[in-house]
């Protein structure tokens, strides 16, 4: 198995957090410092160690899915004691991190795992996991604005990937709108929504993949059940 995905499904850290703790020299095999990502471990021989402690692949993979509310930082820890998604959590009774992010602001369906692997095939841009957002936005999108979000946007970081989109609700100086994307770049809803003329007035994730936020209210969470788990599987095949 390779180091960094042994790490990944020993809850430490996703993948791609892994490999880059690999680079740092953080990582020892047998006590001895290894810098390449592509070095393999034989998980019930091999001593494997990350900043001096030893790594235990987990007996039971954990998944949770969070109503996360606005003004809360998708963040295990923050220094300046503002709230976390990791104190929402804590009587979960073991150590989880979170799936993608949510900005401060956005709230809605957030999940939080100790399964590095699934975490980094759900976030991976090539895996195409559909996410929904609700959007209040200011002023009354036209037809062809709303064109424009579907066939794709130019943003600093590129033009976005093609997007399902409807006009759920028209107010007299707002309207709510409904966007399905299958990336995950930072901000992208807001950026979107920004660049045709109508910036977000408030933002929320009602579905990640095959999960909706029924039953739950802000800051609530619950266990995902087996087939729930098996339809996330299934949103990412070949895993």
């Amino acid at each position: 198995m390779r180091l960094q995905k042994f790490l990944a499904a020993a809850g430490i850290c996703s993948r791609r957090a892994a490999e880059e703790m690999i680079a740092e020299g953080r990582v020892r095999v047998n006590g001895v410092i290894v810098t390449s990502a592509g070095t393999t471990v034989k998980p019930e021989r091999d001593l494997v160690e990350v900043d001096n402690k030893r790594v235990f692949r987990l007996p039971e993979k954990v998944c949770l899915l969070l109503y996360k509310p606005t003004g809360c930082l998708t963040s295990l820890y923050d220094a300046w004691g503002r709230p976390t998604v990791g104190e929402l959590v804590r009587d979960a009774g073991i150590r989880l991190f979170p799936v993608g992010r949510l900005d401060l602001e956005t709230s809605g369906a957030l999940l939080l795992t100790n399964d590095g692997e699934l975490a980094h095939r759900l976030t991976h841009p090539s895996f195409g996991v559909p996410k929904e957002y609700l959007a209040r936005v200011g002023g009354l999108p036209t037809p062809p604005v709303l064109q424009r979000l579907r066939t794709g946007v130019p943003l600093e970081d590129g033009i976005t990937a093609p997007a399902k989109v409807s006009l759920v609700k028209k107010g007299r100086a707002s309207a709510l709108v409904s966007l399905i994307i299958h990336e995950g770049r930072n901000r992208q809803v807001r950026r979107m929504l920004a660049a045709v003329g109508h910036p977000v007035l408030s933002l929320k994730r009602v579905r990640f993949g095959p999960l909706t936020l029924t039953s739950l209210q802000p800051g609530e969470w619950r266990r995902l059940r087996e087939d729930e788990v098996n339809a996330l599987r299934e949103a990412v095949k070949g895993f």
